[in-house]
């Protein structure tokens, strides 16, 4: 008597782990992947899914001992758009079971930039007597540097640029949990948001 209880008592247990093993596998545990997925960005550190191409044309002008000089640059730029990855933490995240729907809270899009062609640079001057004698030159290209990246940082940060950055990284961060969750079988709808 006691051998088959012990043999029920086994089966039983058996069962109960094999219909664990098929639970898991027809419904894997969403947290865990979630949790992967998260580490794997964390991994990445900066997402880098937009980018934009700017041109910039500065003047500046001096004026001295009756001479004046002025310096005109043209250069384009180049400025990426990034989540820092790093901030997003597991508390950002939220799976509600019932609806299927993973929300994202993600950290603001950040401009990295500008980087300057500086093999595209075009520049005008006028005043040459001016600069030949004093240190004129060196001040309007300072000033014209200064101008042109507050120019382009300007231009990055327009509402239409902004958008277009900001559903890049919601698509490229959606897809970052809703590709693992398909591939493990799970029915999911990943909403993002910043």
């Amino acid at each position: 008597m006691n051998k088959i209880l012990a043999a029920l008592v086994g089966l039983a247990l058996i069962a109960g782990g094999l219909l664990f093993a098929v639970k898991r596998q027809v419904d894997p545990p969403v947290q865990s992947i979630v949790a992967s997925s998260l580490e794997s960005l964390h991994e990445q550190n900066r997402l880098s899914a937009f980018a934009a191409r700017f041109v910039t044309a500065v003047t500046s002008s001096k004026s001295r001992y009756g001479l004046s000089a002025e310096k005109t640059l043209i250069i384009p730029a180049m400025v990426r758009y990034e989540v820092d990855l790093s901030k997003l933490r597991q508390s950002d995240l939220h799976w509600d079971g019932a609806t299927r729907i993973l929300s994202i809270h993600l950290p603001p899009v950040e401009i990295s930039g500008p980087e300057f062609d500086l093999s595209q640079t075009r520049e005008y001057e006028s005043g040459m007597v001016l600069m030949t004698l004093t240190d004129v030159e060196q001040l309007l290209d300072a000033e014209n540097r200064a101008k042109a990246q507050a120019d382009v940082v300007r231009q990055a940060q327009a509402e239409p640029v902004m958008r277009l950055a900001r559903e890049a990284s919601l698509r490229a961060i959606s897809d970052s949990f809703a590709m693992p969750l398909a591939a493990a079988g799970v029915e999911a709808k990943v909403e993002a948001k910043f």
